[in-house]
């Protein structure tokens, strides 16, 4: 067959053999040597071919099956299935949820990685079944898994890992896992990790702002304690560690209620866009001034809120995007902080 001429075996190559078969069929796709609906040799005549061992060019051919890039017909043999958005790096981005600032670190690092690459963003809406179903299905089929790790229990708090996703992580071959925005322990270093330190981030943007804060009697932090996707409780620490270490009067409420008394010389620390939109309402309704009689904050910047001049306390999720894929690009590993924020506006 025309392909035998074009696959090139290096014996003295560190990269495995199964990986240089993928390679040179992929490599071959891109150079138009090998067409749509072309038939490429059986497992049995390419390990003979290349005095390879069955096994070995099995398992490429199935990597190649599950990235639908071949497809067997029973009694036929195998054929190319797929000619376009082949590339050398396929990654698979998992997702917990689908918000505005995700989308920003999805955007940018699409952006930054370039166009010799596919990515397959999926979200897993912090369940860890559907998480693990995922990444099971697609373990063979990616050169990269970048992964967004944040769980919900069955009373729906927050967790970063269980021990399934644990072993499920650990499964991934090291030099192919990005972990982004939430570190996870128990890992084998050598991986990249670009995180959130959630207790200190706010702990620290909170003390950045302290000159205005202090102009507030009371800190009202609403921290929805039962939400659809939960959020970490180390905000609640850091939150907690501010105030106290400036005795500052705080409380801390699971939502903004329609009916919530506001008082003059309240700041509210709002996570949730729904809790910050009825509050922007009720201050309206209410009359009061707001950045003078009442203060908000929100967590995570968004363009809506510097287009109302709403204060933020936030991860530069742009940051944390590039970095992610300038590491795969440069093939560099290690942990690396994001930047977290404190944006003074009008509302503080």
């Amino acid at each position: 067959m025309n392909l035998i001429k074009y696959i090139k075996i290096d014996e003295n190559s560190r990269v495995p053999k199964y990986q240089q078969i993928i390679d040179s069929i992929i490599d071959n796709i891109s150079l138009g040597n090998l067409t749509m609906d072309q038939k490429i040799p059986s497992i049995n005549m390419f390990s003979e071919e290349f005095y390879l061992s069955r096994d070995t060019v099995e398992k490429a051919y199935s990597i190649l099956k599950d990235r639908n890039i071949i497809t067997s017909i029973r009694g036929k043999g195998y054929y190319i299935s797929r000619t376009k958005l082949i590339s050398k790096v396929n990654i698979l981005f998992l997702v917990n949820k689908l918000s505005s600032y995700k989308l920003r670190t999805y955007n940018h690092f699409i952006n930054t990685i370039g166009a010799n690459s596919h990515t397959d963003l999926h979200i897993y809406h912090c369940d860890e079944s559907l998480f693990l179903n995922l990444l099971d299905k697609n373990k063979s089929a990616y050169d990269y898994f970048i992964i967004m790790p944040h769980f919900k229990t069955d009373q729906l708090k927050h967790v970063s890992h269980t021990d399934r996703v644990i072993k499920a992580l650990k499964q991934i071959p090291k030099d192919k896992l990005v972990i982004l925005d939430n570190i996870k322990p128990n890992i084998n270093s050598g991986l990249v990790e670009i995180y959130q330190d959630f207790e200190n981030d706010i702990y620290f943007a909170l003390k950045e702002g302290l000159p205005k804060i202090k102009k507030y009697k009371n800190i009202v932090l609403i921290y929805p304690e039962k939400a659809v996707y939960p959020y970490p409780r180390r905000i609640l620490h850091g939150f907690r560690k501010f105030c106290v270490e400036h005795k500052l009067d705080f409380e801390i409420l699971d939502k903004v209620y329609d009916d919530m008394i506001l008082k003059k010389g309240d700041l509210f620390i709002t996570i949730e866009e729904a809790d910050l939109v009825n509050l922007v309402k009720r201050v309206r309704e209410d009359e009061f001034i707001l950045g003078e009689e009442i203060g908000i904050i929100s967590y995570n910047d968004t363009p809506l809120k510097e287009l109302l001049g709403i204060t933020v306390i936030s991860t530069d999720f742009k940051v944390m995007g590039e970095t992610a894929a300038q590491m795969i690009l440069d093939k560099t590993k290690g942990k690396v902080k994001v930047p977290f924020n404190f944006i003074d506006r009008d509302s503080l």
